[in-house]
């Protein structure tokens, strides 16, 4: 006759929960990654997100943690609440409360899709645009902090391309008129509509503005969608979604006016986010050259004590 469950239960070994005898030491940080759930955000938005989930182990005796019980907390945490700072700050504590003999850290980290619908720029159309976001939190020591990460995709038109391109325009003009001859209105303008005229372009890039700032563990929500059309503002030419002809002629007029090496974008960003009044930011731009085989990149931080640094590339 089979033992009823409770009692098969307790029969069953609890190696974790054993005594370690060697080697002995504490462990900065054990859990699970990519852990997939989905998660409710503000207004009813539901992502799925892949998230990590880690304790730290302050005993030197203790074999591990107990990896199940943070995952069924991560199940039914996310069942019962959304995502906001003050959730995570619940989950944090609970996670710590499972494993109180033998942790005094937790951390989690999310990371997920946020897809905007987006309206064309002069068409009577709309697309979706997708944002690859992280969020982590972390309790340490009894102190909350929270970061959010976004990437964001634009166009960069070069500068030094863009002169060249106009020195090159001017040499086909000095070909197809006369130095010192009496020049008529129609007959420029009708020249400058031709290929002969425009013969030759700046290049441009697709380009990714990656953005880690940390937040006040104070607020409400999350500021994923005001951070990210900041930043599209700032930067003037993300990438589109649906586009019609007159569409496009409006993104090469944004172009063409927002001439930027990823210099001068990162420059741009950097002006958003002390607008913005972060406590503190880490940015990484990369033009994905269309000329070289290789990349432009720019970083930079805010530069508070204890915050990003230099170091990380």
């Amino acid at each position: 006759m089979s033992p009823p469950p409770s009692a098969a239960l307790a029969l069953m070994p609890d190696i974790a929960g054993e005594v370690l005898n060697e080697p002995q030491g504490a462990l900065s940080w054990v859990g699970m990654d990519r852990i997939h759930l989905p998660i409710r955000l503000a207004a009813d938005r539901s992502v799925l997100a892949t998230v990590n989930a880690y304790v730290d182990l302050t005993d030197p005796t203790a074999k591990g943690i107990h990896m199940s019980r943070l995952y069924l907390l991560l199940h039914d945490h996310a069942a019962q609440h959304p995502l906001t700072p003050m959730s995570l700050k619940a989950l944090l504590g609970a996670m710590l409360h499972t494993h109180e003999d033998m942790s005094g850290s937790a951390r989690v980290g999310l990371s997920f899709d946020y897809c905007v619908q987006r309206a064309a720029l002069k068409s009577d159309n709309q697309g979706w645009s997708n944002y690859p976001v992280r969020l982590d939190a972390i309790l340490e020591d009894g102190r909350f902090s929270f970061e959010l990460g976004v990437e964001v995709l634009y166009s960069s038109t070069c500068p030094c391309s863009a002169a060249l391109a106009r020195q090159l325009i001017q040499s086909s003009f000095d070909e197809s008129f006369e130095s010192g001859e009496p020049l008529a209105f129609e007959d420029v303008r009708a020249w400058l509509g031709t290929q002969q005229a425009i013969v030759a372009t700046p290049h441009s890039q697709r380009s990714v503005a990656e953005v880690r700032v940390k937040l006040d563990g104070d607020i409400g929500e999350f500021p994923i969608l005001e951070l990210i059309d900041a930043l599209e503002a700032g930067l003037a030419t993300p990438v589109q979604t649906a586009v019609k002809r007159e569409d496009e002629q409006e993104f090469a007029l944004r172009n063409g006016q927002n001439l930027m090496f990823c210099e001068d974008a990162a420059r741009k960003v950097k002006r958003v986010l002390e607008t913005g009044a972060y406590p503190d930011y880490r940015v990484r731009i990369e033009h994905q050259e269309s000329l070289h085989a290789h990349d432009a990149v720019a970083i930079d931080v805010k530069g508070v004590p204890g915050g990003y640094t230099r170091v990380e590339v």
